[in-house]
């Protein structure tokens, strides 16, 4: 296969992968910028972009996005499993909630020749691959909600000391409002962006995207993409 072809084939994830290394890369430039800059304004001696990079603030900052972005994509994966919205391309059809018939899902007996080898095995192999994208997306959020709670704790820590302020343990942290406010300001951008896209997916189109249904789509159908 040839560069092209590859580049062609994984275009979506090549993209976005590029996109996230701009932006992180970004965010470490910024950061640091207005890291020092408040550093400064404290009298303090500014940090080089390594020490900044290695710093419990850029990592709670970083955590902070991801854990949120993670959070997303597991409660969509779940919840899409038995909530519908009629008229959304984002919504299965109401006669298919829950998580569907073997048949339907070409699972055991009903499996292709190309189906993934565990889901032509059945039994644990079988149910664990059925719910896989749903557990690593728990994983990964409860991974990086838990960095982002130790890499903040850290943070909050050493702004304390710099106020000549008692540090706190971890879980005293876990109660502070400094936690969750981090933690809830990036919830609700997520819930709100998940939700406009289901309800904007009923009236409106993007003319070849599989996240839209196809422009001529009544807007009472469901599930249907272009």
């Amino acid at each position: 296969m040839s560069v092209r072809e590859v580049v062609r084939n994984n275009g979506l994830s090549l993209a976005f992968g590029g996109l996230f290394l701009g932006s992180l890369v970004g965010q470490a430039l910024s950061g640091a910028a207005d890291f020092n800059e408040q550093r400064e304004a404290q009298g303090l001696v500014a940090l080089s972009l390594g020490r900044y990079l290695t710093s419990s603030s850029f990592a709670v900052d970083v955590m902070e996005n991801w854990q949120s972005e993670y959070l997303q994509f597991f409660l969509y994966v779940f919840a899409t499993v038995w909530l519908v919205q009629r008229g959304s391309a984002e919504s299965k059809e109401a006669h298919k909630i829950g998580p569907e018939t073997d048949e339907e899902q070409r699972v055991g007996e009903h499996a292709r020749p190309d189906s993934p080898a565990w889901v032509r095995g059945g039994g644990w192999r079988t149910t664990l691959f059925s719910r896989s994208l749903g557990f690593v997306m728990g994983g990964f959020f409860l991974l990086t909600w838990g960095a982002m709670s130790v890499a903040g704790w850290a943070a909050y820590n050493s702004e304390q000391l710099t106020d000549h302020e008692d540090p706190v343990s971890w879980l005293g942290y876990l109660g502070r409002p400094d936690f969750w406010s981090r933690t809830f300001q990036n919830w609700q951008s997520e819930f709100l962006a998940v939700g406009s896209m289901a309800i904007f997916a009923v009236y409106l189109r993007q003319r070849g995207s599989p996240e839209s249904k196809p422009v001529g789509a009544p807007h009472g159908d469901t599930g249907d993409t272009g």
